[in-house]
């Protein structure tokens, strides 16, 4: 049997149109969006399929989104006999991770993920917190180089690959901070378009509200090893994801550390579940000769599935 690593995209990979094609050929993925409808009170199906991408990109949307159409492409792969060895996800990901690993019903964690975008919304006044990427530099540099920005706040938020970190913070700190790094030898410092300073110690605000839902949801032991972004380590014990998934919402995401630690377990195929490559691209950027597929419509989906059965 091959082992198979799923991974789950974060913000950033939602499409207009995500979802659709699958929607359209299998009625168990109707119902399941159906569902998700009733659950959070809103017509997040038409959102997705038709957009406005101003409403789709809101925070508060983009999560319950990304995480639906993660669970649908899911739910197909279980209904084909394929079930992962290990999951992991980037940032809002790692909820979907948490459903695929049966620790979280995924009725709850749509119902979590909604909560979750509406505090990171508004943990930061609008409009005064930023992100961006910096490409060339490794993490000590870039560490160094933040460290140098003085009355303002910039953390290190995600770890993805070798040349690629994101910083976070307020607008001024990541502006004073893109003029050090620029200094320092970074190729580039990219803007994210993003609505807040995710991942970094501005989001403690969000904390206090959203340990209080997680409290009140009933999680399991993941009956498959679920490597967590702020350890890079393989939790299974429903407390300790507990504790972790209040601590993600003001830590990096240590998704490069993650995946090698992945690698060592002699994985045949990583497949990104859901929306986008993302997450393909910064695998390929950690290890090449990796297998990597993207699972997000009919086609992609038939063209794993033939190569999941195939004779060794």
């Amino acid at each position: 049997m091959k082992r198979i690593a799923f991974m789950f995209p974060g913000q950033g990979s939602q499409a207009v149109g995500m979802g659709k094609d699958l929607y359209d050929a299998y009625p168990a993925i109707q119902k399941l969006y159906q569902e998700a409808n009733e659950v959070l009170g809103m017509d997040l199906q038409t959102l997705m399929f038709e957009g406005p991408k101003e409403t789709l990109t809101e925070t508060e949307n983009t999560q319950p989104a990304l995480l639906l159409s993660s669970v649908a492409v899911s739910h197909l792969l279980e209904e084909n006999g394929i079930q992962p060895s290990m999951v992991v996800g980037h940032s809002l990901g790692e909820y979907s991770a948490l459903v695929a690993a049966g620790a979280i019903k995924w009725q709850d964690a749509i119902r979590l993920v909604k909560v979750r975008g509406r505090l990171m919304e508004q943990a930061f006044p609008k409009g005064q917190g930023t992100m961006a990427a910096v490409l060339g530099l490794s993490q000590k540099k870039v560490q160094a180089a933040i460290n140098q920005v003085e009355d303002e706040i910039v953390d290190l938020a995600n770890l993805n690959c070798p040349g690629q970190i994101v910083i976070s913070g307020s607008v001024a700190g990541v502006e004073k901070a893109t003029a050090v790094l620029k200094e320092a030898g970074a190729k580039r410092v990219l803007p994210l378009n993003v609505s807040g300073p995710f991942h970094s110690r501005l989001m403690k605000q969000a904390n206090e509200s959203f340990a209080k839902h997680l409290s009140e949801v009933a999680f399991e032991d993941a009956k498959m090893p679920v490597y967590a972004n702020v350890s890079a380590e393989a939790v299974t014990a429903k407390e300790t994801i507990q504790e972790l998934l209040i601590k993600q919402l003001y830590s990096p995401v240590r998704f490069e550390e993650s995946i090698q630690k992945m690698l060592e377990e002699n994985i045949d195929a990583f497949v990104e579940v859901g929306t986008g490559k993302v997450l393909c691209g910064l695998l390929k950027k950690i290890d090449r000769k990796t297998k990597t597929f993207a699972v997000q419509d009919q086609e992609s989906l038939e063209a794993f599935i033939r190569w999941y059965k195939e004779e060794e």
